[in-house]
């Protein structure tokens, strides 16, 4: 009997495809970090399985397809029913650190998550033990199939609602068997016939049910629909987000952060625009009238239109257009809006356009479709404004929740690409959520004067101003130096609309903190203490959070944890100090930890008592002969993953879109590293020839990714004109030899194995998916603290132990007397 490859590889794609589908559903009715954490325990279901299968080995060996058949079957259905079931768990991460329950909670998730993935890895773990002669070719269909999955399940959530791609995955698990069914030629033959029929059949009926997100009831669209008379009026969905229109005829929006409160202007009608719950924007009505926007000379971010005239203006983050209609008002002489979301832009262009007054289609505004980095990388126009929007929700922000979201647009390297791009004279403008004790602003401010150093500025506090509302501050950047003029604009700016100044070239302490009260002038003190080189690296180490500048190698702009600051921040928990906590770190470390534990109990120490006691093996030959097993297939899982995040990364900019480099980078890694596996079954099965070729595979492995840390980011600012679709092409070049040379090594070890000890095959292969879970959290950790090339240098080290591990042809995993039951 030959083993079910295409069955592998379509369980392979739906599985991998249910994962990503997890973290996109989980973030639309949690948060992302939970998403995060729900998923990366949930997917221990891979080492799970490897004890299952030791363990039931000689039970499962005569009953290879109906097992496989029944796990296929299971997946299927447990992949939409988990789900839906865990909608019902009243589960709220944010109660996690005072309400004990919600740990059950979380732990019947976790129960119901991992039985899809314990399904799946239960069907390609078995062929792993039951085929160890086709290997390679298995682990190679299973790598090509997730490469795939990887590729088609952003395709399917542009075509479909993330709903109703859920019930499509489920009925591609019921085509996976009926292809199992068939390739294993069992009878009867009709059978399949009926589970292609049901897979086709599945889907309609249950979109039909119309079956709702239970979204969390402490997000802010919650929140907004709990207000009489709100209801939701339109619903967008693709891979970027969850788009929801509301209106509130009732009770209006009047949304406009950090307006003075010295003002009687209110913004006309507006829609509000939820992104997966959170981040509101809104569209607001355009009557023709010319004061219709005059609020918005009441933002702090109007200050850079009173310093300039009639400007060329770049808006970094359109949104839902009040940026957009505010450089309108002053009188912009053209207008670039960047909008990441292409159906945020349709709302305001299509859907909405008569009630936002047909904005985009006026003759000086442009909108482009790119990531906001990307587009400024690829352009060579200059402006006078380069303006930041603020786009993300003050709750989420305030409380931690963007803490471990890579962002690229605040980095020391983005503030240097904006600056480029500037006229003389001209200005950058970033905008951002005021925090107490100040976060954003500060960290902001660091990063700014970090930019400027490297831009070869010998004074950057001559170059910067910073201001803040109750709500709201504006940091300024200018392409030259603040003259006496504009300081004395700014200070007559704020002192009509009762906004506190943060920072100017020459200003004294008694100016700060005179409208807006806080306990110090905090954001004067931070702010000098940055541009003083003598007393900076003395502040930013006794600050209790994490401000220093953010960079692409460390792109964790919103991190501001710091550990010497835990036990204070833990001591004001019952006084409403928790957002101080910045949540998302603390839940990686939490996810962490529990992945270690759960590895522990659930992996290794069952396999030792249980299973390889069987094998009356003493423990000193334990140690001397299979710690290469643990050493080489955990080395293994956590390396592979850690090269692949750190790639992701690194091509977000060369991409210009976050969700294009997961697709291709992820897909480009999978789909060659299957070749790699498949190749590898080329190879003479001994010792010396396995032991050769891992030591080329992992010398190419070394080599490129080193190399790449220094060639990337030169070979991308060189290739950034390039379209496309020949972009994919070059990466696709780039990953290949890396990715192709990381498929071998699996394989090969799973190979070695069978010849040694083929008892122990389910064992590494439950090693192996431990370590990929621990990986995931492990790689993002070390980003923050060292950064994406240590994770990089890290993941080398790893495959060079892997290799040192692998036994020589001399040395063999059966010890002297002992026997295998």
């Amino acid at each position: 009997m030959q083993p079910p490859f295409f069955s592998i590889a379509l369980l392979s794609a739906t599985a991998l495809s249910y994962q990503i589908l997890l973290i996109r559903l989980f973030s639309i009715i949690q948060w992302h970090h939970f998403a995060y954490m729900v998923i990366s325990l949930s997917l221990l279901g891979y080492g799970a399985s490897g004890m299952f299968l030791c363990l039931a080995r000689d039970w499962l060996r005569s009953r290879f397809p109906t097992f496989f058949i029944a796990n296929g079957l299971l997946f299927s259905f447990s992949s939409i029913l988990c789900f839906l079931i865990g909608q019902k768990i009243p589960f709220n991460p944010l109660e996690i650190a005072w309400g004990g329950h919600q740990i059950i909670y979380l732990l019947i998730l976790y129960l119901l998550l991992t039985l899809p993935f314990f399904a799946v890895a239960n069907c390609i773990g078995l062929a792993l033990s039951h085929f160890t002669k086709d290997i390679p070719r298995i682990y190679g269909f299973d790598l090509l199939g997730a490469g795939a999955g990887a590729l088609g399940i952003i395709v399917l959530l542009f075509l479909l609602n993330p709903m109703t791609a859920l019930y499509v995955i489920g009925s591609l698990g019921l085509v996976a068997t009926a292809i199992a069914f068939l390739e294993s030629r069992l009878r009867p033959r009709w059978i399949s016939a009926l589970l292609l029929v049901i897979a086709m059949v599945l889907p309609p009926i249950l979109h039909q049910q119309d079956i709702p997100l239970q979204i969390s009831p402490y997000k802010s669209l919650s929140q907004t629909l709990t207000v009489m008379g709100t209801e939701v009026a339109a619903e967008r969905s693709s891979p970027l987000g969850l788009l929801t229109v509301v209106k509130s005829p009732v009770i209006p929006f009047r949304h406009a952060p950090g307006l003075s409160l010295n003002t009687s202007l209110e913004p006309p009608t507006q829609l509000g625009v939820f992104t997966d719950g959170e981040g509101m924007s809104v569209i607001t009505s355009d009557d023709g009238q010319p004061d219709s926007f005059a609020y918005t000379d009441f933002f702090t971010s109007a200050l850079p239109y009173h310093l300039l005239s009639l400007p060329q203006v770049l808006i970094l983050g359109a949104g839902g257009g009040t940026d957009v209609q505010q450089a309108r008002y002053f009188g912009a002489e053209s207008i670039d809006a960047v909008e990441l979301n292409p159906q945020m832009a349709d709302l305001i262009n299509n859907t909405y356009a008569d009630f936002a007054g047909n904005l985009y289609a006026k003759k000086n505004i442009r909108v482009h479709i790119d990531e906001a980095r990307g587009y400024v990388a690829a352009s060579n126009k200059q402006y006078n404004l380069i303006q930041l929007a603020l786009l993300d929700a003050f709750s989420a922000s305030s409380a931690g929740l963007y803490a471990l979201s890579e962002s690229y647009t605040y980095t020391t390297e983005a503030l240097i690409d904006y600056m480029t791009h500037l006229r003389p004279g001209g200005m950058l403008a970033v905008s951002r959520w005021i925090k107490v004790p100040p976060r954003d602003s500060l960290k902001l401010f660091a990063t700014a004067a970090a930019a400027l150093d490297g831009m070869g500025i010998k004074e950057p506090g001559r170059r910067l101003i910073l201001i803040r509302s109750w709500k709201t501050s504006t940091l300024l950047v200018k392409n030259g130096e603040f003259a006496e003029q504009d300081i004395a604009v700014v200070r007559q700016f704020c002192e009509d609309r009762s906004f506190d100044l943060g920072y100017y070239p020459g200003m004294i302490t008694a100016e700060a903190n005179r409208h807006n009260i806080l306990d110090r002038p905090y954001f004067h003190e931070g702010a000098t203490a940055l541009l003083n080189k003598a007393e900076r690296e003395s502040f930013l180490k006794r600050y209790k959070f994490n401000i220093e500048p953010a960079t692409d190698d460390r792109p964790y702009f919103f991190h501001f944890f710091k550990w010497s600051a835990l036990p204070e921040l833990v001591s004001l928990r019952a006084s409403g100090g928790l957002p101080l906590l910045e949540q998302g770190y603390l839940v990686l470390i939490v996810t962490g930890v529990q992945a270690v534990l759960a590895s522990v109990l659930l992996i290794l120490v069952p396999l030792w008592f249980g299973y390889l006691r069987k094998m009356k093996m003493s423990s000193s030959s334990i140690r001397h002969n299979c710690l290469w097993v643990v050493v080489y297939f955990f080395s293994l899982g956590i390396a592979f993953l850690f090269i692949e995040m750190a790639f992701i990364q690194k091509f977000i900019l060369f991409l210009r879109h976050p969700l294009y480099a997961v697709g291709v980078v992820v897909s480009g890694f999978l789909l060659f590293a299957g070749l790699g596996s498949s190749y590898s079954s080329c190879l003479k099965e001994n010792t010396v020839s396995q032991k050769n070729a891992l030591i080329i595979a992992v010398a190419v492995i070394a080599g490129s990714a080193l190399l790449y840390l220094f060639l990337l980011p030169v070979l991308f600012q060189k290739l950034l004109w390039i379209p496309g679709p020949l972009k994919v092409i070059v990466s696709f070049c780039l990953i290949a030899p890396v990715a192709f040379c990381m498929g071998i090594p699996f394989p090969l070890g799973l190979s070695g194995l069978s010849s040694r000890a083929p008892e122990l095959i389910p064992w590494a292969w439950g090693i192996n998916g431990c370590a990929s879970v621990m990986s995931a959290v492990m790689a993002t950790l070390l980003a923050t603290h060292i950064g994406f090339r240590g994770v990089i240098v890290t993941a080398v080290c790893l495959y060079v132990l892997a290799a040192l591990a692998y036994p020589h042809p001399q040395k063999s995993c059966h010890a002297p007397g002992v026997h295998y039951e």
